[in-house]
């Protein structure tokens, strides 16, 4: 029993040895984050009218108030929390605003599609609308098999049909929650002026 207990405790002196690089945690999710905000700000700043149209429309879009405003808080939101995230400036600050943005998408855009962002017609988050789309997209690939290319179109994956659901959204929502409580890491800006200037 001595000897299994002593075993264990060596494997866990291992282990904490590797707090030395535990700050490639938070890198890792601040740099996986980057793309996807820059990507989502930067697209609705270049047509920021459309974007404001969307957000207001209650026909076709998302029927928010002040549209203009949440237009640009949105836009503003995602860009700047991308270069953020990117220096580690400000991380726990920036989390709060990204992950109410995110909040926000799930509830007004994706949520009424269900849970999966791909479409799948069998499992524990499909549902009506995922089944169908899956028979839609069977049919889709018989067509192409009988008309097209098949192998060409899937030589650098499968065909899919997005679902839109609350997945992607609630995820990205969860390592935003992870950062606003550990913070950037030691690679970020945020961590070298604590260091210089100590911390409130």
């Amino acid at each position: 029993m001595n000897n299994l207990i002593s075993l264990g405790c060596k494997a866990q002196s291992l282990l904490n040895k590797t707090r030395a690089i535990d700050f490639l945690g938070p890198l890792a999710l601040r740099l996986y984050l980057v793309p996807i905000f820059w990507m989502a700000g930067s697209k609705k700043l270049a047509d920021i009218e459309s974007t404001a149209e969307w957000f207001g429309n209650p026909d076709w879009g998302l029927g928010l108030p002040f549209p203009e405003l949440l237009a640009w808080m949105a836009s503003l939101t995602e860009a700047g929390g991308a270069v953020l995230l990117l220096v580690g400036l400000g991380v726990r600050w920036i989390s709060i605003p990204l992950m109410t943005t995110m909040i926000v998408a799930a509830v007004t855009v994706h949520m009424q599609n269900g849970w999966l962002a791909i479409a799948e017609g069998s499992g524990f988050f499909a549902s009506e609308r995922t089944a169908g789309a899956i028979e839609r997209l069977d049919a889709a690939k018989e067509i192409l098999q009988q008309h097209g290319n098949y192998d060409w179109l899937t030589e650098n994956g499968s065909i899919v049909i997005l679902n839109n659901g609350i997945e992607f959204a609630a995820t990205y929502s969860i390592m935003l929650l992870v950062l606003f409580f550990i913070g950037p890491g030691k690679a970020s800006l945020d961590y070298l002026i604590s260091k210089k200037f100590g911390q409130c």
